[in-house]
């Protein structure tokens, strides 16, 4: 798969396993490819997509939740970890979609979420019923007040209102109340509950077992809680970085992973994991990268970062020191089913700031997108980051150039953070809007022709301009960069280890790996680069000279 090439040195080559320099394409399933015409995405849509995927250039495939669901959370709130969503298909095309993944080169990695069960989940039923054993699974306190009518603390719900849902006795009396840092169809599991970790070791296994490769592991910095469950002094937020919170990044979380690690590290070849780990800086991410815990963990600076060289260079110097102290790899990511596209990200307004999405989706309620300005922001951000030592995971459709769908009717969303908010965030939906894919099927070619039912979230009007047939074949398409991008970084990028920046200023920054330089202008004026062989730019017809506005260029000058 992703081996060296003869344009890297063999004294800067790299003898890192697959996953150090991969670049993984995030499939959510739901949105991806509709197969059976029901307007879902499905596992049969994703199998007639692994052609497209293994052209594209990617090395893995990372799938979101695909096991059986209320859906109350698009499948994070998982009620079977041993099964498969009915409305995605069946283990028996799970299995067929793993090996034919891997017959066409790509390694399958698979959703875990290890936080939190769905209401609808054996044990919470059982706990609900009355059974110890499983009440004790589940995070089940007494309320405050004089007859426990307050929650037991003051914690939020990271998509808004209380963390806390009082339970019903099966006397019909008010019970206890249990948490949920989501939503209150997902109760969050007690890892201090012995039960709890054997479960999910055993869960590791049973997808080990069918040829699954690795996992993401959803929120793998909340399962620990400090006991004490003390108020808090701010706000539960999942996408902040910068405070603490007791519900959060407790060192207890590490035992867990150890025990996970042995686990992956008894199969030949080992799994490997991937960490969704919001924490205070690039030093706290570092701890689950230890050599007996996780593998990688996102990045996800380049999330909130602007378009803005003298804010990217310095994710990348803290992202690379603290990962080095581990021994680990760096893993970047510009877009998840979490946060706005960057297209939409890039083309408003940029602060000085990080860039909050749940924040910014409201203040940028009122400033119009140029989402030609965004798209080529976009397509010079991609050339960076595709750059960079370390793994790359891309979420679909950002190399069809898609933008963030903010005209949806209130309602048709369906994002628990819309329903939830008590400040107006109109949640993630506009990032999970069905594919286009063109050509004769219905809705943009997201489910097959002849299929009448409309797809599960609204796609906009013109959707298919932006479908992989409109893209396919055309030099200056998203689509084309991105395979060229992937075509040339495993030329000549992948299994380098060297790294130097060779140009840092407010608007300009160029760094080399390899024999490549890259040179990213983020200011508003052309800018000299050096002369050399240009491999590839994110603007058409650059040659050689002046670096325009908004631009990326790969460089052998040597």
């Amino acid at each position: 798969m992703t081996g060296t090439s003869p344009d890297v040195p063999t004294s800067l080559r790299s003898t890192a396993p697959w996953w150090a320099d991969a670049v993984v394409y995030q499939v959510y399933i739901r949105s991806f490819a509709d197969g059976d015409g029901d307007g879902i995405g499905d596992i049969a849509g994703l199998r007639s997509k692994i052609p497209y995927l293994a052209e594209l250039g990617v090395d893995a495939i990372w799938i979101n939740p695909w096991y059986p669901s209320p859906q109350a959370d698009a499948g994070y709130d998982v009620a079977d970890y041993r099964d498969i969503e009915p409305a995605y298909g069946t283990l028996v095309e799970a299995d067929l979609l793993i090996a034919e993944a891997h017959a066409a080169g790509l390694r399958v990695i698979l959703d875990i979420v290890p936080n939190h069960t769905s209401d609808q989940h054996a044990w919470f039923r059982a706990a609900l019923a009355g059974d110890e054993a499983a009440r004790a699974r589940y995070i089940f306190r007494p309320g405050r007040g004089e007859a426990g009518e307050l929650p037991p603390n003051n914690w939020q719900s990271v998509f808004g209102g209380p963390a806390w849902t009082r339970s019903t006795n099966t006397d019909g009396t008010p019970g206890e109340w249990y948490l949920h840092l989501f939503a209150p169809e997902q109760p969050d599991l007690d890892w201090e509950n012995r039960e709890v970790r054997a479960e999910f070791e055993d869960i590791l296994r049973f997808w080990f077992d069918r040829g699954v490769d690795g996992f993401r592991v959803d929120v793998a910095h909340g399962l620990v809680k400090d006991q004490g469950f003390a108020d808090a002094e701010g706000p539960v937020g999942l996408l902040r970085n910068d405070h603490t919170h007791p519900a959060w990044d407790n060192d207890g979380v590490h035992e867990i992973y150890r025990g996970w690690r042995r686990v992956a590290d008894s199969y030949d070849p080992p799994r490997i994991f991937v960490a969704e780990a919001w924490v205070a800086g690039s030093e706290r991410l570092a701890q689950y990268l230890r050599p007996d815990e996780l593998h990688t963990a996102f990045q996800f600076d380049f999330l909130g970062v602007p378009f803005s060289a003298a804010a990217m260079a310095p994710v990348v110097d803290s992202a690379r020191e603290a990962v080095a102290e581990a021994g680990g790899t760096t893993t970047w990511v510009l877009s998840n089913h979490d946060v706005v596209r960057h297209v939409t990200r890039y083309a408003r307004s940029q602060p000085d700031h990080y860039i909050d999405s749940a924040w910014d989706r409201r203040r940028w309620a009122d400033e119009k997108p140029d989402l030609a300005l965004g798209v080529r922001r976009a397509r010079a951000a991609t050339l960076f980051v595709l750059a960079l030592p370390g793994t790359v995971y891309l979420y679909q459709g950002e190399e069809l150039g898609l933008p963030e769908v903010e005209e949806i009717p209130g309602e048709a969303r369906q994002d628990p953070v819309f329903a939830m908010s008590t400040d107006g965030d109109v949640g993630r939906d506009g990032c999970r809007v069905p594919l286009p894919w063109g050509g004769d099927g219905e809705a943009a070619g997201f489910s097959p022709p002849g299929a009448t039912a409309a797809p599960w979230l609204p796609q906009p009007q013109g959707w298919e301009r932006f479908s992989a047939a409109a893209q396919d074949g055309d030099p200056a398409s998203v689509l084309t960069l991105y395979r060229t991008a992937l075509r040339l970084r495993r030329a000549h990028l992948t299994g380098a280890t060297d790294f130097a920046w060779v140009h840092r200023s407010e608007d300009v920054v160029a760094f080399r790996v390899g024999a490549v330089e890259v040179w990213t202008n983020t200011g508003d004026s052309p800018v000299e680069v050096p002369s050399g062989e240009v491999l590839l730019a994110s603007v058409d017809g650059f040659t050689d000279g002046l670096l325009p506005a908004a631009a990326t260029v790969w460089l052998r000058t040597s």
